[in-house]
């Protein structure tokens, strides 16, 4: 896993580096709003995480319950980041997010629908010339 063995590392900073929050800021609103929880008590950003613990974490698309089994202070890709907890988030869980993900809206527009392009446009005015 990793070379340098790690000793304390900060619990909004451990579920950064494992990929359950996109930044670490929205990691630590996590726990200062008590979205983050051991043994059904609100964690501190600030808390040392230990391996073995289980937390419950609820972030904006699903509930997640992660155990803790090698601690991680850097982000690493995800195929990495997963060796360092277990999901134990129930499978009901993890389907009632699936129907959100997919109408998830990514701002960019479907192909061929809306605005013609610059190539359309050349076709129209051709057309337009030709009557």
């Amino acid at each position: 896993m990793n070379n340098k063995t790690t000793e304390k590392v900060r619990i909004d900073k451990y579920l950064w580096s494992i990929r359950v929050f996109k930044t670490r800021s929205l990691a630590t609103d996590a726990c200062d709003s008590g979205k983050v929880r051991l043994n059904d008590a609100p964690v501190k950003p600030a808390r040392n995480v230990n391996v073995g613990e289980i937390y419950d974490i609820k972030t904006r698309d699903r509930r997640w319950l992660v155990k803790v089994t090698a601690l991680l202070d850097k982000r690493q890709a995800y195929s990495e980041a997963v060796k360092y907890y277990e999901d134990l988030t129930p499978e009901e869980d993890k389907m009632a997010s699936r129907p959100q993900a997919s109408s998830f809206y990514t701002g960019k527009r479907l192909s061929k629908v809306g605005r013609p392009t610059k190539k359309d446009r050349r076709d129209l005015d051709d057309l337009w010339e030709e009557n």
